[in-house]
């Protein structure tokens, strides 16, 4: 099996994932970390319209997506992974959340095939058929309670959640250690502490003294108690 990690879209809008060719995302493809590949779901369509939706069964608003572009489009998928479990994340407000924990999960899948849905999303006889499909795996996931026109946004926030997780993307791999929702006391996740840097004073805030200190134990209690107090009131907050 291959080693390196391998990320499949599909979706109606190939041009909305043009930012994975940015920034850390973009630095591990030319690196040969990763290898991604965008497709555009009406590539497998037969009509001249490129239909790709239709009228739900059983009445209701907006329209539904076809199982049969969808069918065709992850196959094709699957066939540049031959070797590979594929794990099919399928983006939709009703899905699990999206964690650091999960992230960390989805690291580990050497190929993902992302299901970016529109309108009313998916028709569930797809994730139905993959979920008991030979070397599939099917994961529903959201990135939050809220309804976004469709699943590329997600697929995004998602992607550079996990790649950066990935060996070799991060130049300082220990900062990695460090970030919000990696930190922990006594097993509960915290988030990351306050970060200073140069001047010393900015429009009449300065840093604070034990940054200065050189007193690395003292600076990592500070560290901690700002952590603990920041998650706190991250709980506390509507």
């Amino acid at each position: 099996m291959s080693s390196v990690n391998r990320f499949d879209v599909i979706t109606i809008f190939p041009e909305y994932l043009e930012p994975l060719k940015l920034s850390l995302i973009g630095k591990a493809v030319s690196n040969g970390l990763i290898k991604i590949g965008v497709h555009d779901l009406r590539a497998q369509t037969t009509d001249v319209h490129g239909s790709v939706d239709d009228t739900p069964y059983g009445g209701g608003a907006g329209m539904v997506m076809s199982p049969e572009p969808w069918g065709k489009a992850i196959d094709a998928a699957a066939e540049l992974a031959p070797n590979e479990i594929h794990e099919l994340i399928v983006l939709t407000p009703a899905g699990e959340k999206l964690t650091q924990e999960l992230a960390q999960t989805l690291t580990k899948s050497k190929h993902l095939i992302f299901a970016c849905g529109r309108y009313e999303g998916i028709d569930v006889r797809v994730s139905d058929f993959y979920s008991s499909a030979k070397n599939f795996k099917v994961r529903e996931v959201s990135i939050g309670d809220y309804v976004l026109g469709g699943g590329e946004v997600a697929t995004l926030v998602i992607m550079e959640a996990i790649v950066r997780l990935l060996p070799g993307v991060i130049g300082n791999s220990a900062s990695l250690d460090e970030e919000s929702h990696t930190l922990s006391n006594d097993g509960e996740t915290l988030v990351e502490y306050p970060n200073y840097t140069k001047p010393k004073e900015w429009r009449g805030l300065e840093v604070p003294e034990i940054l200065l200190s050189g007193n690395h134990g003292e600076i990592a209690k500070w560290r901690l108690e700002q952590a603990l107090i920041r998650t706190s009131l991250r709980k506390e907050s509507p």
